[in-house]
């Protein structure tokens, strides 16, 4: 049983030994311990107090004990090729990422859907699917272009990483900062789910205004990891990835050698069965983003370079009203996941572990089965949706599915027929 540290953004001091974090000083002229004293900073030095986001580790060896760089070619699957042609407009849906065939792990089952943007212009976001059914073994793995934020859908993770542990199932996420270093464990032998790269500015949890102090989540509920170091040697490999492209690198010793730390830059985990939902209790649905967890803010007010939202397990009271998501068109574009159960919006096709693409102006809602039944419901009594957890990904810049998410055997290259069943029912007095 892991123990952690709650408080989403808080500073906190952790040590695997005794006397490891200095006292009064972040890096004295020699560390208690023999270790070594270095900073990891995620924003710029000068940024606002509120915003400055760093922690001091003190480790057995520093960060730059390894060897030298070369390509890595051992997860071509995973890359921010995005493209710079035409984009199709149309809706589009794939079925679960099937599980691989042969031994690969976490980094090597990275399949890479679509994105934006890019680590050079610090804004947009990589969206990526995995499937893995093997531990990282002597393999160690860092993203120097952005936080990474990683939802199971199916087995759990193990992500030991530089500051400590967190075990993360379905229906948690987790959230890893850029350049923290980590390896994944595969406690259920196999594993699948989503992983999005942030490459703008990292994410937050939302203003709530006139929700007022309670209501969706709760910083209490972002749980961080305790001190823990590892002390291996052996022939070992570094992976990173740096401005799209993935390196190699041999280390003779196992990264994650951190014996304490202290600061607010550091990997969490929080449950999204503990998101507080709001909703309607007269009529009409609010909009969206009341299910908003985090937001990465763009530099438009109000406006997210990467928006996370879920659709939990929830009440629908409202009356005189279509209970399901509305038809709608966005400025805004949507790629959205299911972690679990079924979606209200949509009678079948959209399976745990799928995935659908809605682009700006892009018309998408309920299929004609789901319009049906909302439209004849009995609306004197509340609609319990009680088993699901969908996800969405929401940003302001349209989202560019790659050449292999489109020529995938999982795409359903049907799923424009799930509307061709709505009927006409326009009847002029």
């Amino acid at each position: 049983m892991l123990n952690y540290m709650s408080g989403f953004g808080n500073t906190f001091v952790t040590e695997a030994v005794p006397g490891a974090v200095p006292v009064g000083r972040n890096s004295p002229q020699k560390v208690a311990h023999g270790l070594y004293a270095e900073q990891l900073s995620g924003t710029a030095f000068t940024a606002p107090r509120s915003e400055n986001r760093r922690s001091w580790l003190y480790r057995i060896r520093p960060a730059a004990m390894h060897g030298s760089f070369s390509p890595f070619d051992g997860a071509p699957g995973f890359h921010n090729d995005f493209g710079d042609g035409p984009v199709t407009p149309e809706q589009l849906r794939w079925d679960p990422l099937p599980l691989p065939r042969g031994p690969a792990d976490w980094v090597e089952g990275l399949f890479t859907m679509a994105g934006n943007g890019g680590p050079a212009a610090l804004t947009g976001v990589g969206i990526h699917l995995y499937a893995a059914n093997r531990d990282m073994r002597g393999r160690f793995f860092y993203d120097a272009d952005a936080e990474l934020l990683i939802v199971p859908q199916q087995g759990r993770l193990r992500l030991c990483t530089e500051l400590g542990v967190l075990e993360v199932e379905p229906r948690e996420i987790a959230l890893v900062p850029r350049g923290i270093r980590f390896r994944v464990e595969l406690p259920d032998g196999q594993a699948r789910g989503y992983a999005c790269e942030n490459f703008g500015a990292q994410l937050r949890l939302p203003d709530l205004g006139p929700i007022g102090s309670n209501g969706l989540a709760a910083t209490r509920d972002f749980l961080y990891p305790v001190a823990a170091y590892e002390e291996d040697e052996g022939d070992f490999e570094l992976v990173g990835k740096f401005q799209g492209h993935l390196w190699r690198a041999g280390i003779g010793h196992s990264p994650l050698d951190v014996v304490g730390w202290h600061g607010n830059y550091a990997p969490c985990k929080y449950d999204l069965r503990r998101f507080n939902a709001i909703g309607s209790i007269s009529f009409d649905h609010p909009d969206p983003s009341i299910f908003l967890v985090l937001t990465s803010p763009s530099d438009t007010p109000g406006v997210g370079n990467l928006d996370f939202a879920i659709f939990p397990p929830r009440i629908l009271a409202m009356q005189d009203t279509f209970r399901p998501p509305w038809f709608h068109r966005n400025i805004a574009s949507e790629f959205m996941g299911l972690v679990h159960g079924e979606y209200d919006a949509k009678a079948e096709g959209f399976a745990p572990g799928g995935a659908s693409l809605h682009n700006c102006m892009t018309g998408h809602g309920p299929d004609a089965a789901t319009f049906e039944k909302a439209s004849k419901a009995d609306l004197s009594k509340p609609d319990v949706i009680a088993d699901t957890m969908a996800i969405m990904f929401e940003t302001r810049a349209v989202i560019r599915p790659t050449v292999q998410a489109l020529d995938a055997a999982h795409r359903q290259r049907d799923y424009q027929a799930c509307w061709a069943g709505l009927r006409k029912h326009f009847k002029p007095a």
